[in-house]
C-alpha cells in the first residue's frame, strides 16, 4: 500500500519521541515536540535557571527571527505580525477594533470552535449586530453552502465574516480563495481563523486580504502551548491594543527615568504584542518549529499529509465507512462516522490499542503530520476492521 513516491518528503518520525507501539494521529489537537524544538525549550529553562547568563540583545533577534518566519509563513511582511498568546487573544483584538453598523450580519459556521464562536456571539450582542450561522451542509460543500448565504438578497448586509480554512471537526474544506472575494466586493470585514491551516496549507495575505489572521504554535506548527502568531492588515495597525506596556511603545528604557504615557505606539503590528513576549522558553522552541516547517516546505508537508489521508479515506471505504469526497476534505484531516456506532467509545477503543485520533462533534477525526507514514495509516485501518467485526 506505499503510494510514496520518491520526491515526497520522507517521513519525519525519527525527530519525534514517539514509541514504536504508539500511533499518534491527532496533530489537531496537540502535535508532539521534535527533539529540535524540545532542545529549544531546555536551553530556555536553563536560561531562567540563571538569568543573569542572558543576552538581551539575543533574546530580541530570536523574537523578531520568529515573527519573520510566521509572516513567511503566510506571505506577510514582518511589520504585519504581532505576537500573542493564543488564537483567542488574536481574535478579541480583531473584534475590540472592528467597527460594524448596527443591523449587519455576521457570518459564521455552524459548529465552529468556541473560540471564535462565543466571542462573536458576545461581540453580536454588544454591538447590536446579528449572528448568522451557516448550517452545515448535507452534502459536506460549505464552499457553495457560504456563498448563498453571502448572496441571500432577501438577509441583512455582512459586516463581517468569521472563517476558516476548513471546518476543524471533520476537515470539510472552506473554499477562502472563492468566498473573500465575493466578501470584498460587499465591502465586509475579514477575519482568518488559521489555527487549522498554518503550516500544512497554503495561506497568502496579498491574496486573501483579510483584515485579521491568526493562528497559534502548539498544533500544525509543532511549538508549544500558550504562543500563537497575529496577522494585522496594515489599515488596522493604528488601533488599539489590548495590552498596555513599555515594550510595544516606541523608544521604552526602563535604565532611564521619562513619562511613558508620551511614547507613541510601536508602528505596524508590534503594537498588538503580549505582554511577556520575550520569553525565555515559548518563543524559541516557536522559532525552532517554525524553521522545520520552512526546511521541509509547507507544499512538501501538504502532499505527504495528502498521500496519507487519501490512504486512510480509500482503506475506510473498503470497509464500508463514508469519507468526504476529496475535492472537499482538507489534506491533512480525515473526518469519518461510523454507521450505528458511538464515536466516543471507539476512540476510547482505539487509544486502549495505542491508537490515538480525537472526536470532534460525532465526528471521528484523524489528523496526521510528519512523524506518521503507511504503518500508521494500515495499523488504524486493521484495528477498525477487526473493531467492526466484534
Amino acid at each position: 500500500m506505499d503510494l510514496q513516491g520518491s520526491a515526497m518528503l520522507s517521513c519525519q518520525r525519527h525527530l519525534f519521541a514517539i514509541e514504536h507501539e504508539v500511533t499518534y494521529l491527532n496533530a489537531a489537537s496537540y502535535s508532539p515536540l521534535p527533539r529540535p524544538v524540545q532542545s529549544a525549550g531546555e536551553r530556555g529553562v536553563s536560561e531562567k535557571v540563571r538569568p543573569w547568563r542572558r543576552d538581551a540583545h539575543a533574546a530580541h533577534l530570536i523574537v523578531e527571527a520568529a515573527r519573520r518566519d510566521a509572516a513567511r509563513l503566510i506571505g506577510a511582511g514582518p511589520d504585519d505580525i504581532a505576537i500573542v498568546g493564543a488564537a483567542s487573544y488574536g481574535i478579541a483584538t480583531a473584534l475590540a477594533n472592528l467597527r460594524l453598523a448596527a443591523g449587519t450580519r455576521i457570518l459564521l459556521l455552524e459548529g465552529e470552535h468556541s473560540s471564535l464562536h462565543l466571542a462573536l456571539a458576545g461581540f453580536a450582542g454588544s454591538t447590536r449586530t446579528q449572528l448568522d450561522v451557516v448550517p452545515r451542509p448535507e452534502n459536506g460543500d460549505w464552499t457553495s453552502a457560504v456563498l448563498d448565504r453571502i448572496e441571500d438578497e432577501g438577509a441583512s448586509p455582512i459586516g463581517l465574516a468569521a472563517l476558516t480554512p476548513l471546518h476543524w471537526t471533520d476537515g470539510s474544506l472552506v473554499g477562502l480563495s472563492r468566498i473573500v472575494p465575493e466578501l470584498h466586493r460587499r465591502r465586509a470585514a475579514v477575519m482568518i481563523d488559521a489555527t487549522q491551516a498554518a503550516g500544512v496549507m497554503k495561506l497568502d495575505v496579498a491574496e486573501l486580504r483579510p483584515d485579521y489572521l491568526m493562528f497559534p504554535v502548539y498544533k500544525w506548527l509543532l511549538g508549544p502551548y500558550g504562543l500563537a502568531f497575529l496577522y494585522v492588515a496594515p489599515k488596522w495597525q493604528g488601533a488599539r491594543p489590548l495590552e498596555e506596556h513599555g515594550f510595544n511603545r516606541e523608544a521604552y528604557d526602563s535604565t532611564t527615568k521619562h513619562s511613558v504615557e508620551t511614547l507613541p505606539y510601536l508602528e505596524g503590528a508590534r503594537r498588538f504584542d503580549r505582554g511577556e513576549r520575550d520569553s525565555f522558553i515559548t518563543i524559541p522552541m516557536a522559532r525552532a518549529g517554525l524553521e522545520l516547517v520552512h526546511e521541509w516546505g509547507v507544499g512538501e508537508i501538504e502532499a505527504r499529509l495528502r498521500m496519507l489521508t487519501d490512504l486512510l479515506a480509500q482503506g475506510l471505504e473498503a470497509l464500508g465507512i463514508e469519507t468526504m469526497p476529496r475535492h472537499l476534505r482538507a489534506p491533512h484531516v480525515l473526518g469519518f462516522q461510523v454507521p450505528n456506532a458511538d464515536a466516543v467509545e471507539i476512540g476510547r477503543e482505539a487509544e486502549r490499542a495505542g491508537i490515538f485520533l480525537s472526536v470532534r462533534h460525532g465526528y471521528l477525526r484523524v489528523s496526521p503530520h510528519v512523524f506518521n507514514d503507511e504503518e500508521d495509516a494500515e495499523r488504524l485501518l486493521v484495528w477498525m476492521k477487526s473493531y467492526l467485526r466484534r
